[in-house]
């Protein structure tokens, strides 16, 4: 043309930069545009547009914007070309800054200008109030109702977390395309609404919109995140109606979906039948078969995937090794560690992070620490691995030294290192090294963050320190699940019950759903304290809430019902577990024993030996506790035997309430024998013995048993305290029994409780020091309870002191008006000294109060058989023959000066009318049938209801040396051993 001498025009060089363009040809473009400079059509908007397309369309953004910037006419097109190039460069700060270079030259903008400015705003994350600027821009231009603006806004505002400002600009949007719902379904999903997403996607449907299968990708991503199986699994409907399974994303979003809800069945149906694999697609399924624990499947698709020509990533080695750790499988994640090094991942952070892992989870921790002296060490993930790992041998020193090693490297703790090391310090109830770790935490400022928190609180719990744990709980600045249900597991396992309800009704008052721990927290507080209304209550919340089913909360409603005495719901939430582990059963027998239900505890017992479920520990301490309840020796050795075979009697648990067994059931010498035989003894070990040495009369042996717990550095606590007042009173020792009381507060910083007071109250009147007793009461810092009271009327009736006994009992009757024994006891005050009238008195406001005296009863064993008898009582079958022995034991202890004390008649007869010797009380009625039944080489062992009267006791002293046989009797106070004429309890009871 130019040889021709033909004059070319504007539009033969716009078509000269198309080919250009065409051709890919940068040098070309540049020789166009030299020859349009020489014939001055530089000024040619059209041609300059064109010229500058040409540019960005070849990459060439320096000189596109040098060429911007010399042309005298810019239009919109040139401005959009201009950032357009820059986006597809992702040079987003260069694409922002054209972008507001044209806001503030006041260029005409256009639907174009504002969608490629917002998608430069979500590239280079800019500031939320400049996207509120362009937001109102937009508006301004009144391009809010634009699909081209309104999808990148709505897309930019979700990945912002803004989720409730893209529901507003989705719904402005006049016309909404598949981009529109997308992104918003994706907004939904990525910010964990994933309720709302599936709502939307119900509403889409209703418009009669069709989806893509990006929406359905999105809705299945938001049924996995929001466990609504379900729902995904009617979608997979959807998905063969319209033919999406074609597309391999939306196949590999099924597999996510079947994966995480553990439906691997259902995943591997949907990988048969897809057209199309990928290597994400063989990672959905080795991944949800490494998290279910199946390693090996894990495995086997690991190996199609490699025969399939797909190469294993990262994801895929992790998820392999991560299996490998679930099952313990050390060789096979060796073999993969061997790969990972042919395969040059072994540098790659997750890599690291999972063999570490494996070969801490497998108790490897030799290779743990070669292989992480190997490392990275500026990795903080490894770090934590590693603490973790001695956290779990239970080095507390290793890991300690490790923190610091850690602190040297210059590597900064994140906030997952320091919950790993406070957990250590919180098994070792390590609280000291606890609060220092607490002091770096508030320095480095992660005390901001829940997850410590909760770690903390918990920490805190369990160690007792619960004032700092409600404050951490009280300052924490979200609303967090986890923290409030430790600090409920934390009140509750210390036995603050009350508190422990508090604080789950405040979690409830503020909104926080409770999970299933938290529920079985508070059920387990209710059951403390017998609460079982509030019990009820929280068990419609489970059902509610949807944990009926959840093992944890049917084996917590098992123990609360037991534990309250309601035997027929404890059966009911039993039978409603499918799966009962021995949690279950050990929740009916542990509760039964606790609520009193003894023979039903032995009954389940029963039961779990004839399903097979093996005992252990927690079965039969509640077992032994339950034979000693009921004073059945027999059953508590059969139990013991069971023990030995099953090598549970070396336990300190069991052991414990073996030694409390033998002594409730009078053999102190066996409950002395299997304290001394335990190799391992703790506080609760040195109450029991204490305890038993107390009630059996053995008050010196229980001072020195004492004197050697402290010995040992243990701690004495109320319950010892309770043991060694009871055991000064029973034997007269009321200046070391004062001095033993104000050493609770003054020596070992405990505060006295009521029953402590009644102890000194008990020993003062029993050594007839009623007056200095009565001063002792009203000293008290605390009210007195009716156990004071009691102990102090009862100690009136032995002293034939009725002045403070009517002092006493006027307390009495005000807190307890309807217990028979005060009533008792105050009119056998009367009787013994003769007031008739006083003691009618008594007789007729007990009547008038419709209060019924409790009859004596004893119990006593004889050929596998319980035989109770009340008092006078003619209906046992040998019960002549009873009587009969009875008279010839009388005549002949009367021969060797046995003397009947009429006073211990004076509340069951009437003086003048009956004659005492023929209304015999149940325990001689008891020992008489024992010693025509028994072998001669037994001891006689009888339970009374009430404590034995002066005449009984007095009896039976005689009896034990005519009969040369040992009498054991238990009644409320404590045990008497006679034998050879003589009282364990040396007459000072």
């Amino acid at each position: 043309m130019e040889k021709r001498g033909v004059r070319a025009e504007p539009n033969t060089y716009f078509w000269l930069l198309e080919g250009c363009l065409n051709n890919g040809s940068l040098l070309d473009a540049k020789r166009v545009h030299s020859r349009i400079l020489k014939l001055g059509f530089d000024g040619d908007r059209a041609l300059g547009d064109r010229l500058l397309r040409v540019y960005v369309g070849l990459g060439d953004m320096w000189d596109a914007l040098k060429l911007f910037d010399d042309m005298p006419h810019r239009s919109i097109e040139s401005w959009n070309c201009l950032i357009s190039g820059w986006l597809a460069k992702k040079a987003y700060r260069n694409a922002l800054g054209v972008f507001l270079r044209s806001l503030r030259e006041g260029a005409g903008i256009d639907r174009f200008t504002f969608s490629s400015g917002l998608k430069a705003c979500g590239g280079c994350g800019v500031s939320f109030d400049l996207v509120r600027q362009i937001h109102a821009k937009i508006v301004r231009y009144g391009c809010a109702s634009d699909l081209i603006v309104g999808n990148p806004l709505i897309d930019l505002y979700s990945k912002n977390g803004r989720i409730e400002s893209a529901r507003l600009v989705f719904d402005e949007l006049g016309f909404k395309d598949s981009v529109s719902w997308v992104a918003m379904l994706s907004g939904f999903s990525q910010n964990g609404l994933a309720e709302e997403a599936m709502c939307l996607f119900v509403r889409m449907r209703c418009l009669g919109v069709m989806p893509t299968p990006y929406v359905i990708s999105s809705v299945l991503s938001a049924c996995t995140k929001s466990e609504a199986f379900e729902l995904g699994r009617q979608v997979q409907g959807q998905i063969y109606k319209w033919g999406f399974m074609s597309e391999t994303f939306v196949g590999n979003a099924l597999i996510t979906l079947y994966s995480r809800c553990g439906n691997l069945r259902a995943a591997e149906q949907v990988f048969r039948e897809m057209d199309n694999l990928d290597g994400v697609t063989y990672n959905s399924l080795i991944s949800g078969h490494a998290q279910r624990g199946d390693g090996n499947v894990a495995i086997r698709f690991f190996k199609e995937m490699h025969f399939s020509g797909f190469k294993p990533d990262t994801v895929t080695v992790a998820s392999l090794l991560s299996a490998c750790a679930f099952i313990g499988a050390l060789e096979k994640g060796k073999q993969l560690h061997s790969y990972v090094v042919k395969s040059g991942f072994s540098s790659d952070m997750i890599i690291e992070g999972s063999l570490l892992d494996l070969y801490v989870k497998c108790a490897d921790i030799e290779t743990s620490r070669e292989l992480f002296n190997s490392t990275n060490k500026e990795n903080v993930v490894l770090w934590n691995v590693m603490l973790v790992a001695y956290g779990q041998m239970g080095d507390l020193p290793e890991s300690f030294k490790l923190f610091s090693q850690m602190k040297v490297a210059g590597v900064q703790p994140n906030e997952y290192t320091y919950p790993s090391i406070i957990r250590t310090c919180t098994s070792f109830e390590a609280i000291h090294l606890g609060e220092q770790i607490h002091s770096q935490i508030v320095k480095t400022g992660f005390d901001l963050s829940v997850y410590v928190s909760s770690v903390l609180i918990d920490m805190y719990a369990k160690c007792g320190r619960l004032g700092v744990a409600h404050d951490i709980l009280e300052q924490l600045m979200e609303e967090d699940v986890v923290s409030w249900t430790a600090m409920i597991a934390g009140y509750a396992q210390h036995e603050l019950y009350i508190e422990a309800l508090s604080v789950f009704r405040d979690m409830q008052v503020r909104g926080i759903r409770s999970d299933h721990i938290g529920l079985s927290s508070a059920l387990s507080a209710c059951s403390g304290i017998q609460a079982m209304k509030q019990g009820l209550q929280i068990h419609a919340q489970a059902v509610i809430s949807g944990y009926s089913m959840d093992l944890s909360i049917g084996n917590a409603l098992i123990s609360h019902y037991a534990r309250c005495g309601l035997i027929r719901e404890a059966y009911a939430a039993f039978e409603a577990v499918e799966d009962k582990d021995e949690v279950s059963w050990n929740g009916l027998i542990s509760g039964f024993a606790q609520s009193g239900h003894c023979e039903e505890s032995l009954k389940v017992f029963v039961k779990m030996n004839q399903v097979g479920v093996r005992a252990n520990v927690i079965t039969y301490a509640p077992l032994v506790s339950a034979s000693a309840n009921l004073a059945d020796v027999k059953q508590g050795k059969q139990i013991h035997a069971r023990m030995i075979k099953t090598g549970h009697d070396l336990e300190t648990e069991t052991g414990n309430a073996l030694v409390t067994l033998y002594s409730k059931c009078g053999i102190i010498k066996d409950a002395k024998r299997e304290f001394f035989e335990m190799s391992d003894r703790n506080e609760v070990t040195w109450n029991a013995m204490i305890t038993g040495y107390s009630q059996h009369g053995f008050g010196r042996e229980a001072l020195e048993l004492f004197e050697d717990m402290k010995r040992e550095r243990l701690k004495p606590n109320h319950i010892t305290f309770i043991a060694i007042l009871c055991a000064c009173s029973h034997v007269g020792l009321v200046d070391e029994g004062m001095k033993f009381f104000k050493s609770i507060n003054e020596e070992h910083n405990l505060i006295p409780r009521p029953d402590h007071y009644a102890c000194v109250v008990d020993m003062l009147g029993r050594a007839g020091q009623l007056d200095r007793a009565r001063a002792f009461i009203e000293e008290m810092p605390i009210s007195p309870t009716a156990m004071v009271w009691r102990a102090l009327l009862s100690a009136c009736r032995v002293h034939k002191n009725i002045e403070i006994g009517e002092f006493a009992a006027q307390h009495l009757l005000e807190l307890e008006p309807n217990d028979s024994a005060n009533y008792v006891l105050i009119s056998n005050i009367y009787a013994v000294a003769r007031r008739w009238g006083n003691r009618d008195k008594i007789r007729l406001l007990m009547k008038n109060r419709g209060v019924k005296k409790e009859p004596g009863r004893s119990w006593i064993e004889v050929n596998n058989s319980i035989h109770a008898f009340f008092v006078g009582d003619r209906l046992h079958p040998l019960s002549d023959k009873i009587y009969t022995f009875l008279e010839e034991l009388n005549d002949r202890a009367t021969e060797i000066g046995y003397i009947q004390d009429h006073n211990s008649f004076l509340h069951d007869i009437e003086q003048e009318q009956k004659d005492p010797t023929a209304y015999i009380h149940s325990e001689k009625l008891a020992v008489a049938f024992g010693l025509i039944s028994l072998s001669p080489t037994m001891p006689i062992r009888v339970i009374k209801n009430l404590r034995v009267c002066n005449d009984c006791h007095n009896w039976m002293k005689f009896v034990s040396r005519i009969a040369k046989r040992a009498v054991v009797v238990r009644d409320t106070y404590r045990f008497h051993h006679f034998e050879g004429g003589v009282c364990s309890c040396k007459d000072y009871w």
